[in-house]
Parts: C-alpha cells; structure tokens; sequence
C-alpha cells in the first residue's frame, strides 16, 4: 500500500554560498524571507509567495556575522540575521546542537543543487514502516525537533532521481511561522497581501525532472509504488507507454507527467486535506537519440546527476509577474522574433484577449488548447482554454536549475503547441554559452603559451 501526501509544503535548495541566491529571490523573483535557521555550521532561510515556499540551505559551512551584510535585503532584515547569528552562537557554545540543516538529508552534491521536496503526510512513523517494507532508503529515520510552539516529526526518503530526496513531515501539533528553530523575520506574510503586488504568484504549478534515456517508466513505477502518484496525460492522443514524444525540426524530447492523489486507497478523503489546496504535478523530461546535444543532455552533464530541471509557478497574470521580475533584473529566454508573427500565431494570440507585442518584450508564449469544446470556441475568448509561460535563465552558475512562469485559463498541459520554440530558444541560450565557453579557455590557452 502506498502512502498517501496531503500536500507539498516546500521545496530545498542546497547551495554552496547563498548570499547570492538569497538577494536574487528577495530582489529580483520578489519571494519574501519569512523564517530563518543560522548556526555555527549552515544557515538555512526560508522564502515565501502564497504557497510556494524555498528553503535556501547554505552548508555545511561557518556563516560569519559579516555575511549578514546581504545586499538587496533591507536593514531591517539584515539586523535581524545578525541577531540571529549573535543568538545561535552563544547557543552552541553552550552544546546545544543539532544537525547542520534540519529537515533534509546532509548529503552534499557537488554544485548546486534543487535536492529535497517536502510532503505533509498524517503518520511520519507509519510511513517509515510502510516505505521500509516496500524497500525505500532512508537519509534520515523519524525525528521530532520541538521548541516553544510545538513539535514537528519528520523523515527523509531517497528517491530513484539522482540526488532528490524526500521529506515526509507531519506538523499538526505545531503552532509556529514555519518549522522548530526557525525564527520568523518579525514580519507577518501569512495574511496573503502579497499576492496583490505585481508579482502575484500563488504557489508551485509543477516540478521538471531532467533523466537519462530510458528511465522515465522506472521513476513512474517507483513514485506510483511508493506514493499512489497516478499518470497525467499532457495531451490527451499521448501514448500510455511513450509518453508525450516531439522528435522532428531539430527536437528530440520525451515528456511523462504524474500527479499525487489526495486522498486514501479506500477513496476517502484525508483528515487534513483542503480540497481547495493547489496541485503541483511532476513532469520527467528525458532527450531522444538522434536529435544532437540539448539542455536535458547538458543538465545531466553540469548537474553531474539526473535531478530537477525546473519548476512552474504559477501566477495570476504573468504579464504584471514578468514585467516586475524584469525590471529587477530577472532575465528570460525568448523565442525567435517569428513566433509572435507566424501564421495564425497572431490571431491566436489576439483572441485569447493578449497583445502579441506586450507578451514578446519578455518572451512569453501563449498556447490554446486545441481539444476544448467546439461550443466554448464560438462563445468567445473569455471561454477560450489557453496558457501563458515564460522560461527565467538558469539562477545558479551552471546551465541547471531555473524557474518558469505559468498562468492558466482553463488548459491543463504544459505548453505543448510552445515546446518547439521554448526548446529552440533555450538551445540557442546554452549554444552561446558553449561557444563563449570555447572562446575563454582558447584566449587563456594561448596567454599561456606566451
């Protein structure tokens, strides 16, 4: 019997030096820092917008109080990292201490990494039972950490993906901002005011796997053993076995989606499941032979592991998202100029109520489904289903991990009339890289040898 998730509650980011990362997600992607976690020995910092909360895990490592000078964090937030610090230091002098980054699995990767998505589930201790028996390893056995709001028990799975791992959490008796040693900013973002700002994304619309040839139907098979996930039709003639397939013009890619149920075997809903709670799906990306080098292949390569390619948030007007995040310095693969002016690409766009010339200053595509109702076509475009997306560049050194905006008007895929000139336009973004890559080391070769 699988174990049943009640909800995804936030996703680790494992990183090297985390100064950066942390200023880009609080400057430029607009998330706001709500809870942090600082030691001797790591410093993990805790992002939200809406339901879609980063955990920045920075160690192990010794976080000295100078790095508390975070630029693009007001004096405020960076007083309050100091005091932080200053707090958690006298602590561990005195031998209070805990595992360097609580809630994930302390296995180090050698770049930086998306590693660890949490799962509320009712029975942290059942679920190490039951996944124990059906053969699941285990980073961290269950373990309850508690201060003065309560306790939380958790566990950590590895999964069959690379360096991904699982955290299986259960906090209903806990009463705090975010976790146990989390100490919050003094700000309260719980109210959901800033979904109201510019840039008001609400929660993770799906998470990208990148893995090697031939293993997509072995993630499958070990997430629907494990967890009850339950296959997800991108498009609606996709074949059961192959999956949703684009092997022509240059595109070699092969993408299979899967969705956790919430609800238990017997068809019962469970005890705390919200029904109005946000669906996150997975999606397993895998190159074709034949088609040359792409970003799946170049992921595999940088990453140094299969592992996560991206992740989808969703907004509820990416125009507004996009523009805010640009002008922060955010910046976006855009497809050929010829997208936007293609045969009936225009039209299409113009009767889903866009301006084909405001969605191409930051490259965000449109696609309409093609398999709605012929009834909902002639009513008009407020009943067209359709959805708007835009890919950010890669956020850390190597061509790995990065974000996506998504904003849905009733279609439920990914883009699949997109996926040509996104996987061009993200082509032609890590073919220049290459090529300035190339060009660098033949200038430093050549210094040497004089």
């Amino acid at each position: 019997m699988a174990v049943p998730l009640h909800r995804l509650h936030h996703v680790s980011l494992q990183v090297s030096n985390g100064q950066k990362l942390i200023y880009d997600l609080a400057s430029k992607y607009k998330f706001n820092l709500f809870a942090t976690r600082i030691t001797d020995r790591s410093r993990q910092t805790a992002f939200r917008k809406g339901a879609a909360v980063f955990v920045v895990n920075e160690g192990p490592r010794c976080v000295a109080e100078k790095e508390m000078n975070d630029g693009g964090l007001d004096g405020v937030t960076r007083k309050h990292l100091a005091d932080l610090h200053r707090a958690s230091s006298e602590k561990f002098k005195q031998g209070n201490k805990s595992p360097p980054c609580l809630y994930d699995g302390h296995h180090h990767h050698p770049v930086d990494s998306v590693r660890n998505v949490c799962f509320e589930v009712e029975d942290v201790e059942r679920s190490f039972k039951v996944l124990r028996e059906l053969g699941c390893s285990f980073l961290v056995p269950p373990t309850t950490v508690e201060d003065e709001d309560g306790a939380v028990t958790y566990s950590v799975v590895k999964s069959v993906v690379g360096n991904v791992c699982h955290t299986l959490i259960d906090k209903t008796k806990y009463a705090g901002v975010f976790l146990p040693e989390f100490h919050a900013t003094g700000r309260d973002w719980s109210s959901g005011k800033e979904e109201d700002e510019p840039c008001p994304v609400t929660h993770f619309d799906h998470i990208t796997y990148a893995c090697p040839r031939k293993t997509t139907h072995q993630v499958m098979q070990w997430y629907e053993k494990l967890f009850g996930f339950q296959r997800f039709f991108i498009e609606r003639n996709e074949d059961v076995d192959e999956g949703f397939v684009v092997n022509q013009d240059g595109v070699g890619l092969r993408l299979t989606a899967m969705q956790f149920w919430k609800c238990s075997e017997a068809g019962l809903s469970l005890p705390l499941v919200d029904k109005n709670e946000p669906d996150c799906k997975f999606v397993i990306a895998e190159s074709l032979p034949h088609q040359g080098r792409n970003q799946v292949d170049t992921f595999l390569e940088q990453h140094r592991a299969a592992g996560i390619q991206h992740i989808g948030l969703y907004t509820k007007n990416i125009v507004s998202a996009a523009n805010t995040m640009a002008e922060a310095g955010v910046q976006f693969f855009s497809p050929p100029p010829a997208y936007y002016t293609q045969v009936g690409k225009q039209q299409e766009i113009e009767e889903a109520g866009h301006n084909p010339q405001m969605l191409s200053q930051h490259g965000i595509l449109l696609d309409t489904d093609l398999h709605q109702d012929t009834s909902s076509q002639r009513d008009g475009s407020q009943n067209k289903r359709y959805l708007l997306q835009v890919f950010t560049k890669p956020i850390f050194a190597e061509d790995t991990f990065f974000l996506e905006l998504i904003q849905r008007r009733g279609a439920t895929g990914f883009g699949e009339g997109n996926i040509r000139a996104l996987w061009r336009s993200v082509q032609a973004y890590m073919e220049d890289e290459r090529r300035d890559s190339d060009t660098e080391e033949s200038a430093k070769t050549v210094q040497s040898a004089q």
